[in-house]
């Protein structure tokens, strides 16, 4: 009988006190979609990054086609074809999306020149197989992070990988980008190469996987063949407890907070138009690219509007001021949490109190003591894993750098709080805690605009629903009309259009 096409055998490795692993042992076969699943810091990363070779584990093995890897070689993985694509791959930001496709391996001429029509032809030709159009010489940092998370994409599949490891290849894509990104998994399984899928949204692991494995705190918890495990003992097996239904809330609204009207940025929205009451959750769905982002952006004051106004209860709020929207109580929890929400080299306490340093000084000093008992008590609300509040951001798993993202708006005690994918690469467990802490800030009487990918999400959470579609608001849903079917018919282009 022939060995596994990949085998991992007893691995475990430990950062300091803290057991990431602890003898995990796996098999993955050619051509199989195996999932990978459990809670944030479960040791999924960790399990990744040895297999892949960029960590050395104190115990255990990985072999391919029978035959060991050496522990922490990356040439010796990528050698034997395992290619990881990881959730937030930042690449070469200030490349072109062709050149971070191509990166180490750029086409030659005779000569050792670089061969720039044929690298362009060669990632043109990969992003159309994708299904998505951009300026390939465009720097990465210029992209959405759909946009980026495609070009890591095109990256993996111009490697011949014999194992593909995508780590939450869906977070950042459009349901019409999830189903392309399907669709080339299927077609990849078909030609012999197996897939290593780790992703928080069980209904992928259905759709995709033969198998799924499950790891909690460390260690391994079991494998099923996905035909014999329900999405409950999915659940369970990952939390190690049945998880309350949520229950969507009828809210109480209040007095208008926020009132967009006409807001307008050429190229990018037209004409945007709603308000946001006390107490209210408001979801906003679309595709990616229909310009929900943008919208909240341009109210918060980062990149201002071309027309159009914001008032923030019944005060005009100057265009372009992310100084003055804070100080009137309004709060961006953007969608690029690595760039833009947090400042991952610092220490977690710190990235909590970047908001409100300035009001817990005492007569212009600041105050230890306050700074430890707000970071604590923040830490304590939004259930942070963490080693302590002195480990860098960067260090945490992607479901907890989102709550720190959170956390240090909540810090301030905003009124108006805008919400752009809250809860991407965040596991079942720490879903449901920001779910219920969304809908205890509304109780309390803060208005909340929701941007999510994620229909259940939007459904579970809005009290009514806006649609954007190619800039523009297609529409408004309540709570009784609202279905993913509906939404989807309102951010789809109509028959006829491009």
């Amino acid at each position: 009988m022939s060995p596994p096409f990949v085998q991992i055998t007893g691995l475990s490795k430990a950062y300091g006190g803290v057991q990431a692993l602890a003898d995990v042992s796996l098999t993955v076969e050619t051509g199989e979609v195996h999932a990978l699943v459990g809670e944030n810091g479960a040791g999924k990363s960790t399990l990744i990054k040895c297999l892949s070779g960029v960590v050395r584990p104190d115990a255990g093995t990985v072999a391919v086609d029978g035959a060991p890897l050496p522990p922490g070689g990356i040439r010796a993985a990528e050698g034997a074809g395992i290619i990881a694509l990881h959730q937030e791959s930042t690449a070469f930001p200030h490349l072109g999306a062709a050149d971070n496709i191509f990166v180490g391996r750029e086409p030659r001429r005779f000569g050792g020149l670089l061969d720039g029509p044929r690298m362009a032809q060669e990632a043109q030709a990969l992003m159309e197989r994708l299904g998505e159009r951009i300026d390939l010489h465009r720097r990465l940092e210029e992209l959405s992070p759909a946009q980026r998370q495609m070009v890591g994409i095109a990256r993996a599949l111009s490697r011949r990988s014999r194992l593909l490891i995508m780590d939450e290849p869906t977070a950042s894509l459009s349901a019409r980008e999830t189903q392309t990104l399907f669709r080339i998994i299927r077609q990849l399984q078909a030609e012999g190469v197996s897939i290593l899928y780790i992703s928080h949204r069980l209904e992928e692991v259905f759709a995709l996987a033969g198998r799924v494995t499950v790891l909690r705190d460390g260690r391994l918890v079991g494998t099923r063949p996905i035909g014999e495990v329900s999405r409950d003992e999915l659940v369970r097996m990952m939390v190690g407890r049945d998880l309350q239904a949520f229950e969507r809330e009828v809210g109480a609204a209040g007095e208008t907070l926020l009132d967009v009207r006409g807001l307008t940025r050429a190229g990018e929205f037209q004409d945007i138009s709603f308000a946001l009451r006390a107490g209210e959750i408001v979801g906003l769905a679309g595709l990616v690219g229909a310009g929900r982002s943008e919208v909240a952006r341009a109210i918060f004051g980062v990149e201002p509007p071309a027309s159009g106004a914001v008032t923030v209860a019944g005060a005009p709020l100057p265009p372009g001021s992310v100084r003055a929207a804070v100080a009137r109580g309004v709060a961006l929890v953007p969608e690029d949490r690595q760039h833009q929400g947090l400042v991952l080299p610092l220490p977690v306490g710190v990235n909590l109190l970047l908001v409100v340093l300035g009001t817990l000084s005492l007569g212009g000093f600041r105050s230890a003591r306050k700074e430890k008992t707000t970071v604590a008590g923040l830490m304590q609300e939004l259930s942070v894993r963490a080693a302590g509040p002195s480990v860098p951001a960067g260090t945490l798993s992607g479901g907890n750098q989102q709550k720190l993202a959170l956390g240090k708006w909540l810090a301030a005690s905003p009124r108006v709080l805008l919400l752009d994918e809250p809860t991407r690469g965040v596991d079942v467990g720490a879903k449901a805690e920001v779910y219920r802490l969304i809908r205890q800030l509304a109780r309390g009487g803060m208005a909340t605009l929701v941007i999510s990918s994620d229909l259940p999400e939007i459904l579970a959470l809005s009290d009514r629903i806006l649609v954007m579609r190619e800039g523009r608001l297609a529409g408004e849903l309540s709570r009784e009309e609202a279905t993913e079917e509906r939404i989807l018919a309102l951010a789809l282009p109509a028959a006829g259009e491009p």
